[in-house]
C-alpha cells in the first residue's frame, strides 16, 4: 500500500490563504489543520484516512485570542476598571466579530467540510467560521510565536475597540437594558435563561434567552454565561431601537 494512501488530499491552494492574511507558514501542516473541519475529519476516519481537525487548535486559539485582547485593553485603556474591560472583551471577541472577521480573509472558501455540513451552506455558518478563525490565530502562534498572531489579530480589531471606545459604546449591555426597563416603571421581570449548551466540557457553547415577563426578546451565543447574556441584551436593545 502506498504510504500516502492513508492521507487525505487537501483539494485547496492554501499558499492563496497564506497571500490574504499575509503571513507564510513555516510549517503548512498547521494550517492545514486549522481548515480542517471536525465534519470532514469524522468522514476520512470512517475511510481509514487521517485528517486531523482543527478542534485543539480551536481550544488553544480561544485562549491566544483572549491574551491578545486582555493584553492590549490593558496597555491601551490604564484607567478603565476591570468592571468595563471585562464587557468590552466580550462583545469584541464574540462570535458575531470572529465571523466577520473570517469573511474579510474569505476562510470560508478553504475550510474542508463533511458533505453534509457543505450541502447546508456550511462555509458561511458563524458558528464555523469563528471557530475556524480561532484555530487560524492558533496555527499561526504555533507557528511563529506570540508577536506573529498578535500582528495578524491587532489590525483587525484595533480599529473597532478604537471606533467604540470614541463613541462610548463600551457600555455593559445587561445594564443598558435593565435600565432602560426600569425607565417603564410597571414592574417588568427581566431575566436570564440558559437554554442549551454543546461542545466538549473545554469548548462549552451557552445558549442564554434574555426574557422580559417570559417573553423571549433576545438571544446570545457564546462561550460562557456571561459572555452569551451579554449577547442576548445587546440583540434586545436592538429589538427596542437602542444601540
Amino acid at each position: 500500500m502506498n504510504s500516502q494512501s492513508n492521507k487525505a488530499e487537501l483539494p485547496l491552494d492554501l499558499s492563496l490563504l497564506e497571500k490574504e492574511i499575509g503571513y507564510t507558514f513555516s510549517d503548512i501542516s498547521r494550517l492545514r489543520t486549522a481548515t480542517t473541519h471536525s465534519s470532514y475529519s469524522n468522514e476520512q476516519r470512517a475511510r481509514g484516512i487521517t485528517a486531523e481537525s482543527n478542534e485543539r487548535m480551536e481550544f488553544l486559539g480561544d485562549s491566544v485570542l483572549s491574551l491578545i485582547v486582555s493584553d492590549y485593553l490593558f496597555e491601551n485603556f490604564p484607567s478603565m476598571p476591570e468592571g468595563d474591560l471585562s464587557p468590552i472583551r466580550s462583545t469584541v471577541v464574540c462570535e458575531e466579530t470572529l465571523a466577520a472577521f473570517a469573511k474579510s480573509i474569505s476562510l470560508g472558501s478553504y475550510l474542508l467540510l463533511g458533505h453534509g455540513e457543505s450541502i447546508t451552506d456550511g462555509r458561511s455558518r458563524p458558528s464555523i467560521l469563528s471557530d475556524a478563525f480561532e484555530s487560524l490565530l492558533a496555527a499561526i502562534y504555533l507557528d511563529g510565536g506570540y508577536d506573529a498572531a498578535r500582528d495578524f489579530l491587532l489590525p483587525k480589531l484595533i480599529p473597532q475597540i478604537d471606533r467604540r471606545a470614541e463613541t462610548g459604546r463600551f457600555r455593559d449591555y445587561k445594564t443598558q437594558l435593565q435600565q432602560l426597563i426600569q425607565q417603564g416603571g410597571s414592574g417588568d421581570i427581566l431575566e436570564y435563561v440558559t437554554v442549551g449548551e454543546s461542545g466538549p466540557m473545554h469548548m462549552r457553547v451557552f445558549e442564554v434567552e434574555a426574557c422580559l415577563n417570559s417573553n423571549v426578546i433576545g438571544h446570545g451565543r457564546a462561550r460562557s454565561k456571561r459572555a452569551a447574556e451579554q449577547l442576548a441584551a445587546k440583540e434586545a436593545l436592538a429589538l427596542f431601537g437602542e444601540e
